[in-house]
């Protein structure tokens, strides 16, 4: 028998390796098998895709390390994770770098509900176990359309740890000690937060050329949802108009297109906000201790800057329009996780 080329000697018996510079500069590699007709099957590009191609012409078993978890969340990593949103990219990454000591050495057809369900109750963070085990369960669908796993996906029907929804209400009182302490660029922030009941990070990357029409157009990161809020009401600049021209004067001067700036004219990042945040909030709790009031101390420290979006949910009298507002597909989830403070209601008499 002829030796097989060095290109081919890592490959399994009837596959083999084809590769072309193009005039790009780029190298072309394909697969393909050889079968007993001595015709070539093409077996695309991809080694681990190609592999199990192999297997089923030969009609053997895939080979064992495209069966480990590992393999399977490199994959993913690679395959899935990069179409969806940037955000949740981020979220995806820290929570595979928690599954992936646990299960990387295991055969995907050895993992059971019940070693999902220990995981969960070995975790200390049990809202991000959820997270976590949310994510293995998309992993296992995923292998099984790629054909690695026959077997149920054993994340089904394992219990979820009980998530206690974030219930924290910024009254007057404690959005008025923080915004007295904020800096400039913080208050424009709080002010754009409040009135588009945005994300942090929608609210940041606003620019001026988002201004367009009469609306303020915004596209959200974390759903790809789009919203155009009203600047005007009847001809004239309604409170958002009012602050957006607010906020044109005071970066007039700087070069940058974005809304949210210091005062050097530099576009204010995530980390910038949550210093100058937790400056002004800090600052706005020691002056409620040293004026003799320790509760609304306590609370003004947990305020958070999310916070600021379920205000405004709760703040707007028509659920409708707050659900629309925040972007929300379905009203139940705004009611249920935004809208912090009680309905009003008549007394009985």
């Amino acid at each position: 028998m002829r030796p097989r080329k060095p290109e081919n000697r890592n490959l399994p018996v009837n596959m083999y390796r084809r590769s072309r510079l193009r005039k790009n500069g780029k190298v072309w590699v394909s697969f393909f098998y050889r079968g007993p007709d001595g015709k070539d099957i093409s077996l695309g590009g991809d080694l681990n895709k190609a592999r199990l191609r192999w297997a089923e012409l030969e009609a053997r078993e895939a080979p064992g390390d495209l069966k480990l978890m590992k393999a399977i969340f490199d994959r993913y990593e690679r395959d899935i994770i990069p179409g969806k949103s940037p955000r949740t990219q981020q979220d995806n990454a820290a929570e595979l770098r928690k599954l992936r000591p646990v299960f990387d050495e295991a055969p995907i057809e050895a993992i059971t509900p019940a070693m999902i369900a220990q995981y969960r109750d070995a975790r200390s963070a049990k809202t991000r176990a959820n997270r976590e085990i949310a994510l293995l369960s998309h992993v296992f669908n995923i292998a099984r359309e790629w054909g690695l796993c026959q077997q149920a996906n054993p994340c089904q029907g394992v219990r979820k740890n009980k998530e206690k929804v974030r219930d924290y209400y910024a009254n007057d009182a404690v959005w008025g000690a923080v915004y007295k302490a904020a800096c400039h660029e913080l208050r424009d922030a709080m002010d754009l937060a409040y009135l588009t009941g945005q994300r942090p990070a929608d609210v940041l990357s606003m620019r001026r050329d988002d201004v367009v029409d009469g609306h303020l157009l915004v596209s959200q990161g974390k759903t790809s949802k789009r919203l155009r809020i009203q600047t005007q009401s009847e001809g004239k600049l309604n409170s958002l108009g009012i602050l957006l021209e607010r906020i044109a004067a005071g970066n007039a001067g700087h070069p940058s297109s974005f809304l949210i700036l210091n005062r050097r004219g530099l576009h204010v990042s995530r980390a910038m906000l949550r210093n100058r945040w937790d400056d002004a909030r800090n600052a706005a709790a020691l002056t409620a201790d040293e004026q003799g009031d320790p509760d609304l101390a306590v609370r003004i420290r947990q305020f958070q800057f999310r916070d600021i979006r379920p205000k405004a949910a709760s703040e707007i009298l028509d659920l409708t329009d707050a659900s629309m507002l925040l972007g929300h597909t379905k009203e139940q989830i705004t009611e249920r996780v935004y809208r912090r403070v009680g309905a009003i209601v008549k007394p009985s008499k």
